[in-house]
């Protein structure tokens, strides 16, 4: 790998220095002018602020219409309900799968994005086909990006017959961890849900990662059941809960022992910064991972999404209604290292006041952007920005550049 040079950069909006790449890590930090540049690419930071570069941990690649025309929203209320008006008009859209897939990929990557935890739903009715198109579409991008790919049965596993049967044909397919969906709320019966979920993720000792849109009291009693299976099988570490956010409407006497549990088994979290946000700020209180993410974007189920991370972030300091910079920068730490540690490439924050990432030894994912401070470039999300995967330039100014790591 070349050695790289970052000239005048602010690690975390700090004082301006050079900061040495070499061998996909950072190795050094020195005083502005002060390192070597021979036989170094120089990447000229021009002041800008230098930040751990952003982790999608919650994105359907497969549900996309990035870079088509915008359509009418025809879905329904309700995960059913919409789920269904996905089936209706995934396979007819202005472009093949493959090539939605890997237009959004792209744009994430070139807007700062170098790791990705995405579903890939398998059911009936697509059977592998959605998953086959991200597998593809992530090998192609493998010098850009890591991703991780999530056999999502969104359709549940209990209403139709066979839907288990495909996610377990999906695990041996080549995907990374076992999703599951609302065992109360969709599939109405949580024990034979969960089991089923535990039970193929056992099998190929594969993580779990379960949405839960349930409300307050069912997503409680799904989360206890989560917590119970995790415990059993001695799973620490591997599960993950998205949205959740009917936790977040529990009140705090019933909240904070569910949370005392997540933290003694490394139960993650990963949000979208919904309109019911997650309590952001009790969540690094316990010490509990937490990932942030896209969700799906313009697609058949939301207009909403635009592959840029940056504007995701704003979005979650904004519902947690934050406005001092101390809580805004967490949310940032949150949407780079934080969900880095929910795909277990990183060690979880240490508190609000954490700003990982950029020490030496730290891999060599990074982002350029601009901003007098941290809150100011996520109020600004200029498109000024230079991304690095694995000390290579791998987008600039928005565009691909064409290089990829070896």
């Amino acid at each position: 790998m070349t050695r790289t040079i970052l000239t005048r950069v602010r690690p975390w909006g700090g004082a301006p220095a050079d900061v040495i790449v070499d061998g996909g890590a950072i190795t050094g930090v020195a005083a502005p002018g002060a390192a070597d540049t021979t036989s170094a690419t120089v990447v000229d930071g021009r002041d800008r602020i230098l930040l751990p570069s952003f982790a999608d941990v919650h994105v359907h690649l497969d549900s996309t219409r990035i870079g088509l025309p915008f359509r009418p929203h025809t879905g329904s209320p309700g995960v059913w309900g919409m789920m269904l008006n996905d089936r209706r008009n995934w396979r007819h859209a202005e472009a093949p799968i493959e090539a939605r897939v890997a237009t959004t990929l792209e744009r994430a990557i070139a807007r700062g994005t170098t790791a990705v935890r995405t579903y890939a739903q398998v059911d009936t009715d697509a059977g592998l086909e959605r998953l086959d198109a991200v597998l593809t579409v992530r090998e192609a991008n493998a010098g850009r990006c890591d991703v991780e790919v999530i056999a999502f049965p969104q359709a549940g596993l209990l209403r139709e017959a066979g839907s288990a049967d495909v996610l377990d044909q999906a695990m041996a397919r080549g995907a990374d961890v076992v999703g599951g969906i609302d065992p109360c709320a969709l599939d109405r019966d949580p024990v034979r849900h969960l089991d089923m979920v535990f039970g193929i993720a056992e099998k190929y000792a594969a993580p779990i990662d379960i949405h839960l849109h349930e409300p307050d009291q069912l997503a409680r009693f799904s989360t206890e059941l989560i917590i119970e299976r995790t415990r059993a099988l001695g799973m620490q570490g591997r599960v993950t809960i998205s949205h959740g956010y009917g936790l977040g409407r529990l009140p705090e006497a019933q909240l904070r022992p569910l949370l005392d549990e997540l933290r003694d088994l490394d139960i993650s979290m990963a949000t979208i910064a919904p309109p019911t946000p997650l309590p952001t700020l009790m969540l690094a209180e316990y010490g509990i991972r937490l990932g942030l993410g896209q969700d799906g974007q313009r697609d058949y189920w939301s207009p909403y999404g635009n592959t840029d991370m940056l504007d995701r972030t704003w979005q979650l300091a904004f519902t947690n209604g934050f406005r001092r910079d101390e809580d805004i920068e967490h949310c940032v730490a949150i949407a780079t290292v934080g969900g880095r540690a929910v795909m277990g490439r990183a060690a979880g924050l240490a508190g609000a006041g954490d700003r990982p990432g950029l020490q030496v030894g730290d891999p060599a994912d990074l982002v350029l952007v601009a901003g007098d401070t941290v809150t100011a470039a996520v109020m600004d999300r200029s498109p000024d920005r230079t991304v690095l995967y694995r000390g290579v330039v791998v987008a600039d100014g928005l565009e691909l550049t064409g290089e990829v790591a070896a």
